[in-house]
C-alpha cells in the first residue's frame, strides 16, 4: 500500500514540475504550484464534503374503515361501525454534518466555496382516520329502529411527523489571499508576475424539514332503510354496448330511488353516532330501450361504435353516442318503452370534406364554388363566414387589405346537392375590390351542425380575379 502511495505521489510531483502552476482536473484534491529556484512543492488540501439530506420520514397508514352491515329492525342491538385511527408519520431524520476537513494552503489559486450543511428530513404524513361503516335497515314498524343502537365514528387521523433538523455549514477561516503567477524565464524581459485576489465562501446551512401533514378524520358512518321485507334488487342504471346489438334486442335497465332526509339519530337508540342525513327507499324505477334504424347505411357499418344508455328518475331511458358519430335522431316515450328513431348517421370525419372547387366572375357576379367531398350536405346543416381580402391596386398599396369580414347571408348562398355557390360580389365589398385583376386572399370558415353537434372547416383561396373576355 506504501508502495502505491509513493508512486502517486511522484506522478504527482512531476505533473507539477512540468505544468508549472497549473490546477489538476476537477476528481484530483490538490493544487501544486513551483517555485523556480526553491524547486518547493506546495499541496493545499480540499474541503471534503456538503453534508448529506436527511430522509424523509415514512407516511402513517390510513385506519380502516368500519364495517357495513344490513339488519332487519326488531329485537334491540349494539352495532360498532367505526373506522380506526390512522398511523402517525414518522420523523424525518436530521441531517448529517458537511465534512468540513482542513482550510486551504495560501497558494490556492481559484475561490473556494466551503461545503454546505446537509437539509433535515421531511416529517412523513398521518394517515387518514377510516370512516364509518354504514347501516342499512329493512323495518315494517318505524319504532322498531328505537331499538338499534350503533356508533359508527370515524378514526381519528395520524400526527404527522416532525422534520429532521438541518445541519450548519462550514465557515471560511480566511476569508481571501493573493497567489503570485508568474511567466516567462527569470532573468529575460519577458519574465513577469502578477498577484490574483482569490476568495473563500462560507457555506450554505441546510434548512429544517418540514413537519409532515396531519391525516384527516374519518367521516361519520351513514343510515339507510327501507320500508320492505323483500330484499332491494341490485341497481342496473347505465348500460355500454355495441351499437350493432341494439338492432335486435331490448334493454332493461332499472334502479332504486331513494329520498335524501335529516335527523338519523332521532331514529336509533339514544346515544347513537351516525351522520345526521340518511337515505329512505322510495320506490324502484324500470325502464326498457329499443332503437330503430332508419338510416340509409347499414348498422352493421358501425358495429366498432359503442353506445351508453342510461336511466333517469323520469324512468326513461336516454343514449348517449360517441363523439365521432354524429345522428339526427328521436325519442318516443310510451309507459316505460324508450323508442329512439335513428333518421341519420354520418361519421364525424365526412362532415368537415369541403373544398374550393372554382373561383369565378368579376364584379357583383363574382363567385366562389364549394364542393362537399362526402356527399352529406343534404343532411347537415351548414353557415359560411369569409374574411375577404384584397390587394388595393387602384391607390398604389401593395399590402392586402380588409373589405368584408362577417357571415355570408343565407339569400346567397345556393346549394345543389353536394355543391355551395357564394355570391361574394352581392356583399357589401367595394366593386373596386372586385374587379377583374385585382389580386384576392379569401378565408372561408364552414359550420356544420346536425343533432346537436357542430364542427367548423376553414379553407383558403389567394389568386387573382380574372380578367374578362
Amino acid at each position: 500500500m506504501f508502495k502505491g502511495f509513493r508512486s502517486k505521489l511522484t506522478l504527482l510531483v512531476s505533473f507539477c514540475l512540468l505544468n508549472s502552476f497549473s490546477l489538476l482536473p476537477a476528481s484530483a484534491v490538490d493544487v501544486c504550484e513551483t517555485s523556480t529556484g526553491k524547486g518547493s512543492l506546495k499541496i493545499a488540501e480540499r474541503y471534503d464534503r456538503d453534508g448529506e439530506r436527511g430522509s424523509d420520514g415514512r407516511a402513517g397508514r390510513d385506519g380502516r374503515s368500519g364495517q357495513n352491515q344490513t339488519i332487519s329492525a326488531g329485537s334491540p342491538v349494539n352495532l360498532d361501525l367505526s373506522g380506526t385511527n390512522g398511523e402517525d408519520g414518522e420523523d424525518g431524520d436530521n441531517a448529517s454534518s458537511p465534512r468540513c476537513g482542513r482550510e486551504y494552503s495560501e497558494n490556492v489559486n481559484r475561490d473556494i466555496n466551503a461545503p454546505d450543511g446537509g437539509n433535515g428530513g421531511v416529517g412523513g404524513k398521518g394517515g387518514d382516520g377510516g370512516n364509518g361503516g354504514s347501516l342499512t335497515v329493512y323495518y315494517t314498524n318505524l319504532t322498531d329502529l328505537r331499538n338499534i343502537f350503533v356508533r359508527a365514528t370515524g378514526g381519528e387521523g395520524g400526527r404527522g411527523g416532525r422534520g429532521g433538523q438541518g445541519t450548519t455549514g462550514c465557515n471560511c477561516r480566511r476569508r481571501k489571499w493573493e497567489v503570485k503567477s508568474c511567466k516567462g524565464t527569470p532573468g529575460t524581459p519577458d519574465y513577469k508576475c502578477t498577484n490574483k485576489v482569490y476568495r473563500c465562501y462560507d457555506g450554505r446551512n441546510g434548512s429544517d424539514g418540514s413537519d409532515g401533514r396531519d391525516g384527516k378524520r374519518g367521516s361519520l358512518g351513514t343510515l339507510s332503510i327501507i320500508n320492505s321485507k323483500e330484499a332491494l334488487a341490485n341497481d342496473k342504471p347505465t348500460q355500454t354496448v355495441a351499437i350493432s346489438e341494439l338492432a335486435n334486442q331490448q334493454f332493461n335497465l332499472s334502479k332504486n330511488k331513494w329520498q335524501i332526509r335529516q335527523g338519523a339519530v332521532s331514529l336509533l337508540a339514544a346515544g347513537s353516532v351516525i351522520a345526521d342525513e340518511y337515505r329512505e327507499f322510495e320506490r324502484r324505477l324500470e325502464g326498457t330501450f329499443k332503437l330503430i334504424w332508419q338510416e340509409k347505411q347499414p348498422i352493421a357499418n358501425f358495429a366498432n361504435q359503442t353506445v351508453t344508455l342510461n336511466l333517469n328518475d323520469n324512468q326513461q331511458v336516454e343514449i348517449a353516442f360517441p363523439e365521432d358519430m354524429w345522428i339526427d335522431g328521436n325519442a318516443k316515450i310510451q309507459d316505460k318503452l324508450t323508442e329512439f328513431t335513428v333518421n341519420y348517421a354520418i361519421p364525424q370525419k365526412e362532415v368537415t370534406r369541403l373544398a374550393v372547387s372554382e373561383f369565378s366572375g368579376a364584379g357583383q357576379e363574382l363567385n366562389l364554388k364549394i364542393v362537399d367531398l362526402a356527399a352529406k350536405s343534404d343532411l347537415i346543416n351548414t353557415q359560411f363566414k369569409v374574411k375577404y381580402r384584397a390587394r388595393d391596386n387602384f391607390s398604389g398599396a401593395f399590402d392586402y387589405q380588409t373589405f368584408y369580414e362577417g357571415e355570408i347571408p343565407a339569400t346567397l348562398v345556393n346549394r345543389e346537392y353536394n355543391r355551395f355557390t357564394l355570391s361574394l360580389g352581392k356583399l357589401k365589398i367595394p366593386s373596386d375590390a372586385l374587379s377583374s385583376g385585382t389580386n384576392v386572399e379569401i378565408e372561408l370558415v364552414a359550420i356544420r351542425s346536425l343533432g346537436g353537434r357542430s364542427a367548423q372547416q376553414t379553407l383558403r383561396w389567394q389568386g387573382a380575379i380574372r380578367r374578362s373576355r
